[in-house]
């Protein structure tokens, strides 16, 4: 297995395929790098470089019981784009894979990054406060906090129905798909698991999307019920300098999965404009 060792001594697994301009891929909560199978393949046939890492905490990676919060998550990021000495690189972040991307972006991509792309992502806040007051209630994240520390087994089947919206008239359920994604989940820590929500929930991105001058794409579905459409995706992409917004009516959350077709093509034409 490829790791590297950052430098609080937390191992940071990933996959590293193929030659060509790299496309890094960041997952989301409470994931792993597998969850972009549909795009490493399809990207790696069309002559790119693919890198996936497991964040901390996460997946194969080394299940510290600190660092869960997005400056250490983009740290780790930044430690592993110089051990592979990537240049000129395309980040694609989904969900809290996309706030890693932009803080990344923000605070370590300079010269390293081409292009970013910020998929169902929780940019540029999620939790409801004074400076959000349509937000998200902080309840909701105290009920994820409550369910992922005491009955994470159950939980996490339960959440994948609305993550790919499979509670919704006609969706056609897989459950391949829901047991790969209980697979990921529980192979991570729960420590990890139940830090990282205040990290996904609370952190507030919207200096980042300010700073950011490269061109992002912001692609989001309208009927995502993890990460609202209207308090995400459109604010993001008025904050950013050179940013694109593509919305999707009737895609879920983990539309990369349950959508991947569609998805790639626009993933692609993106990365090639």
């Amino acid at each position: 297995m490829s790791k590297i060792t950052v430098k609080d001594g937390t191992e940071i697994y990933y996959k590293d395929w193929g030659t060509g301009q790299p496309i890094v891929f960041h997952h989301g909560w409470p994931l792993s790098g597998d969850d972009w199978d549909g795009q490493m393949m399809f990207f790696l046939a069309q002559g790119y470089r693919v890198i996936a890492h497991d964040r901390r905490g996460h997946g194969r990676s080394g299940q510290t019981a600190e660092g869960h919060d997005m400056d250490t998550y983009a740290a780790d990021v930044a430690e592993l784009t110089k051990a592979l000495d990537l240049k000129d690189a395309i980040h694609v972040g989904h969900s809290t894979g996309g706030g890693e991307v932009i803080r990344y972006v923000a605070k370590h991509g300079k010269g390293r990054v081409a292009k970013a792309v910020l998929i169902s992502a929780v940019t540029p806040l999620m939790v409801k406060n004074d400076k959000n007051p349509d937000g998200v209630p902080l309840s909701v994240f105290d009920e994820i906090r409550e369910n992922t520390a005491t009955q994470r087994p159950q939980y996490f089947q339960d959440f994948t129905i609305p993550f790919y919206g499979y509670n919704r008239e006609g969706a056609k359920i897989s459950q391949g798909v829901r047991d790969n994604w209980w697979r990921q989940g529980m192979a991570g820590a729960i420590k990890a698991h139940y830090d990282c929500i205040k990290a996904f929930s609370e952190t507030d991105f919207t200096e980042d999307l300010k700073s950011v001058d490269i061109p992002v794409l912001v692609m989001h579905g309208e009927d995502d019920q993890i990460v609202p459409y209207p308090i995400s995706a459109p604010k993001a992409a008025a904050l950013l300098k050179n940013g694109k917004l593509i919305s999707y009516p009737g895609f879920p959350h983990g539309m990369p999965t349950t959508e991947s077709a569609t998805i790639n093509k626009d993933l692609l034409a993106f990365i090639k404009s």
